[in-house]
């Protein structure tokens, strides 16, 4: 599926890649994404696309944006937008998929394959007009979730199909782990130590 002489690059849609994660029961270990895919080609880019409510004191996201900052990924954020839907409800509304497109479309003179971290639909077109240049598209999410979490649509556009809980063990963090790094945080909060 990849050739070690192609440059690469990675898009992950943050929320859509947390769910889809979740739905099969692990975390996303991102040191280890990286050095998967620089293993499996020369890897040109990694692009991580969130939006984030401005006005809270703390995001729970935060100290992952910071590290995926610092270490080998082009973080892209945005404002989400906060609303209440006619039933009363508060909703939360931070689409990245113009950002996403955009980037990607930018680099099509440079990047051989492009490897898309979501299940959404609407990036069919997207995909659709990569091939039109001549570039590979590899496409990861489930179909082992109930209802998977890739549309139909996106899946048979992509010149290949990655399921994620394939790479579990090669890009996954276990639950000892999580909780290893929980009780480190929570250590490292009670001494004062803001850096990890």
């Amino acid at each position: 599926m990849f050739d070690q002489r192609e440059k690469i690059a990675l898009f992950i849609d943050g929320a859509n890649l947390y769910a889809t994660s979740r739905s099969l029961g692990f975390d996303i270990d991102y040191k280890r994404l990286l050095t998967h895919f620089q293993s499996r080609a020369y890897l040109l880019r990694a692009y991580y696309y969130t939006a984030l409510i401005e006005d809270q004191e703390y995001s729970s996201i935060r100290p992952l944006i910071d590290w995926l900052d610092y270490n080998g990924y082009r973080v892209v954020t945005k404002p989400a937008r906060e609303f209440t839907d006619p039933t009363g409800r508060r909703k939360i509304k931070g689409n990245m998929d113009i950002e996403l497109a955009v980037d990607a479309m930018e680099l099509t003179e440079t990047v051989d394959h492009y490897v898309l971290f979501s299940g959404d639909g609407d990036f069919r077109s997207l995909v659709e007009a990569l091939q039109r240049r001549g570039r590979k598209v590899s496409v990861v999410s489930t179909l082992t979730t109930q209802p998977p979490m890739i549309s139909d649509d996106l899946r048979r556009q992509a010149d290949h199909f990655i399921e994620l809980a394939t790479l579990k063990t090669e890009i996954g963090r276990s639950p000892a782990e999580r909780e290893a790094r929980l009780a480190r945080r929570v250590e490292a909060v009670a001494e004062g130590d803001e850096d990890l």
